[in-house]
């Protein structure tokens, strides 16, 4: 049961660690989006740069979290700096794959037209092939964000962590009020931004609203 003078008692904590999931949270899927983007533009075309890149990602992706930042913590320390660099690895391979679905699934005649309008490759990419590739894009970004949210919280074990540390508190002086708020709340901001970013991802493609997302 949920004790809401405890709760009460701790809300300058609660509101502190919110802004800080979702700064962390922010910062990891924006880092991790630039970087896909510059490797994703260098390497499309190339099958087996594509595969080299893919590969990295994806082994990235399946070093466990705890491991990555106990190796990364003798170099960069308790820091925010340790917890992003965990928190924007996980965000490559998604993010990568889908800006890469994305492009490739623009149609060659759309392309050839660009082309055959005098088009430049530069202009072809802002014009053409990113607004058709939009909807895959977009995808990508509400499932980094949401799986992002959710690992967070493994950053608490070196300090920070955002509602993880609410939770860890709750356990540490077993108050299960903090624990359940740390993780409703985790729940409502993972379904907050899920929510958020398809409307985005509609209001953004109005030519997609007929057929659905």
């Amino acid at each position: 049961m949920i004790r809401w003078d405890v709760i009460q008692g701790n809300l300058p904590l609660i509101q502190g660690k919110i802004v800080e999931h979702l700064a962390l949270t922010i910062v990891a899927v924006g880092v991790g989006f630039a970087l896909s983007f510059v490797v994703v533009l260098a390497v499309r075309g190339r099958p087996r740069l594509v595969g080299s890149v893919t590969g990295l990602f994806g082994l990235l992706y399946t070093i466990p979290s705890l491991a990555l930042m106990a190796f990364l913590v003798p170099f960069t320390g308790l820091s925010f700096l340790t917890g992003e660099i965990a928190l924007v690895s996980y965000t490559l391979l998604i993010l990568a794959r889908n800006l890469l679905a994305g492009l490739e699934g623009v149609p060659r005649d759309v392309i050839e037209a660009a082309d055959a309008m005098g088009y430049g490759r530069a202009r072809r990419l802002w014009s053409v092939e990113l607004p058709l590739a939009l909807p895959m894009l977009v995808a990508g970004i509400r499932i980094a964000s949401v799986s992002t949210i959710g690992l967070v919280m493994v950053t608490s074990l070196i300090g920070l962590g955002g509602l993880g540390q609410v939770m860890l508190r709750g356990y540490n002086f077993r108050q299960d009020s903090l624990v359940i708020a740390g993780f409703v709340l985790t729940i409502v901001m993972a379904v907050t931004a899920d929510l958020v970013l398809g409307w985005v991802g509609r209001a953004s493609t109005p030519w997609l609203r007929g057929r659905g997302t």
